[in-house]
C-alpha cells in the first residue's frame, strides 16, 4: 500500500510547512522534487530555445522536449508522438479546436454539452454556438453525479457537429463511462467531432485514448503534479487535419510567403512560437514520478482514503451534510464535494484556511451544476498520494469547531 506520510517527503512544500494539510488538489496539485530539479536543470544547463538551433546546446533542448512528447504519448496510450500537441492549459487545447472548426458549422448545426462541465469545456463550445448559429444543447447528470446516458442519446443526430464531456466532473468526481459514452454517440451519428476533458482523471486512473475512440483529449500538466502552464492536446490525426492551426507563427509554417501559406504537418502547425520547453520537460518528469508509484496504487490508496472520509463526514455531522456524487467510492476519484447545513461553503473554507486546512468553496468553475441542483456554492476536498487519515481527521474536528461557532447559542430565561 502507498504510504503518503513517505510520499510527502518528495514534496519540498512539507519542509517548509510542516503542519500542511492540503485538500485542494482538484484545482493544482503539488509539485515533487523531481519536477522542480527537472525543470531547473533545464534553466541551468541547456536553455536554449527547440528546433531551431543547430549547435549541440539547443539540440540537447530539442531532444528532451521531444522525449517529453513521447512520454505523454505512452502515458495515454496516443496514437503517436506526433498526435500530442503541447498547449499552454487544456482550456487552450479546447479553444484551439473550437476555433479550428468553426469554419464548419453554421445554423442548421447543434453542439452538445453536458451540465456537469468545467466552465473551460462550456464556455468555447458556448460562445462556438454564439458566432456561427449552431444550437447548444445541454445533457442533464443523475443523482449519483453521472452523465445521463439516455439523454445524452436523445440529443444527438445527424446535426450534431460537436460532442464534449469530461471524464470525471471536478464537483461529483464520479469517474463517466467514457467508452460506452463515445459509443452511444458515435451509434447516432458516426461524423461528430467528441472532445474529452480528462483533466480530473490524468494521474489517477489510467487513461487509454485509443480505447477511448475520442477525436480528441485534453488535460493539464498542473494537476498531475506537474508545473502551471502547460497542457496537452492529443487525438486522432485525421480529425487533427479538420482543424485550421488558429495559433500561427514562428515554427509553424514552411512557407510564409506563398500566396497560401504553408505549413508544417502535425504537431508544429499547432505549436505556434516558443512553447514551454521547461513546462513540457516538466510534465514528462510528473508522469514518470506517477508512473514509477504505479497508478494502480494511487488508485487503491484514494478509493481507500475517499471511502474512510465519506463515512467519517457522515459520522461526524450525519444528516446536517448533503455530499453530493454516488456513495460507490470504487467509481470516484479522491473528490468530495458538499454543504454544510447552516454554514456557508465559503466561511467554512475561509475559517479551515486559518488552521492551514486548503480546502475549495464556490462553483468551482462549474455554474452549470450549480444552478442545476439550486446550490450558490459548495465545499470541496479533493484527496492526493500524500493525504493522510490523520489530514482528515484533523479536518473534521475543525469543521466540528467551527460549526460550533456557528450554531445559534441557547438562550437561558
Amino acid at each position: 500500500m502507498l504510504d503518503p506520510k513517505i510520499i510527502q517527503k518528495d514534496f519540498p512544500i512539507f519542509e517548509s510547512n510542516p503542519d500542511l494539510i492540503y485538500l485542494d488538489n482538484a484545482a493544482t496539485a503539488l509539485k515533487p522534487r523531481a519536477v522542480i530539479e527537472a525543470m531547473n536543470q533545464y534553466y541551468f544547463e541547456y536553455s536554449t530555445n527547440v528546433g531551431r538551433g543547430l549547435y549541440p546546446l539547443a539540440e540537447s533542448a530539442t531532444l528532451a522536449f521531444e522525449e517529453a512528447r513521447k512520454t505523454v504519448a505512452r502515458f495515454i496510450h496516443a496514437e503517436s508522438k506526433e498526435t500530442i500537441v503541447f498547449t499552454s492549459n487544456a482550456t487552450q487545447g479546447i479553444n484551439l479546436v473550437a476555433l479550428g472548426i468553426e469554419h464548419q458549422l453554421n445554423n442548421t448545426h447543434t453542439i452538445v454539452v453536458t451540465e456537469l462541465e468545467h466552465h473551460s469545456n462550456y464556455l468555447p463550445w458556448k460562445e462556438l454556438a454564439r458566432r456561427t448559429g449552431a444550437k447548444l444543447r445541454s445533457v442533464h447528470f443523475t443523482g449519483a453525479g453521472m452523465i445521463d446516458a439516455n439523454h445524452l442519446a436523445s440529443l444527438i443526430d445527424e446535426k450534431t457537429s460537436v460532442v464534449a464531456f469530461s471524464a470525471v466532473s471536478n464537483v461529483f468526481g464520479v469517474v463517466n463511462p467514457v467508452k460506452e459514452l463515445i459509443s452511444t454517440v458515435r451509434e447516432k451519428n458516426q461524423k461528430a467531432l467528441i472532445l474529452i476533458d480528462a483533466c480530473q482523471i490524468a494521474g489517477h486512473c489510467s487513461i487509454d485514448i485509443e480505447d477511448w475512440g475520442a477525436d480528441f483529449v485534453v488535460f493539464s500538466g498542473h494537476k498531475l503534479f506537474g508545473p502551471t502552464g502547460i497542457g496537452i492536446l492529443a487525438g486522432k490525426r485525421q480529425s487533427f487535419e479538420r482543424l485550421i492551426p488558429m495559433n500561427v507563427g514562428g515554427g509553424t509554417v514552411l512557407d510564409a510567403c506563398s500566396p497560401e501559406t504553408e505549413y508544417k504537418s502535425l504537431p508544429e502547425n499547432l505549436e505556434g512560437g516558443t512553447p514551454n520547453i521547461a513546462g513540457a520537460i516538466g510534465l514528462a518528469e510528473a508522469i514518470r514520478y506517477v508512473e514509477a508509484i504505479g497508478l494502480k496504487a494511487i488508485h487503491e490508496h484514494e478509493v481507500a482514503l475517499t471511502h474512510s472520509t465519506l463515512q467519517k463526514l457522515q459520522a461526524a455531522f450525519g444528516n446536517a451534510i448533503n455530499i453530493l456524487g454516488t456513495e460507490d467510492t470504487e467509481r470516484r476519484v479522491g473528490i468530495i464535494s458538499f454543504t454544510l447545513d447552516g454554514l456557508h461553503p465559503h466561511d467554512l473554507a475561509h475559517l479551515l484556511g486559518e488552521e492551514n486546512i486548503c480546502v475549495r468553496a464556490g462553483e468551482h468553475c462549474a455554474a452549470p451544476l450549480h444552478r442545476a441542483l439550486q446550490l450558490p456554492a459548495t465545499t470541496r476536498l479533493s484527496l492526493s498520494i500524500y493525504t493522510t487519515g490523520e489530514d482528515i481527521d484533523r479536518l473534521i474536528e475543525a469543521m466540528g469547531q467551527i460549526r460550533s461557532i456557528f450554531e445559534p447559542q441557547k438562550r437561558a430565561f
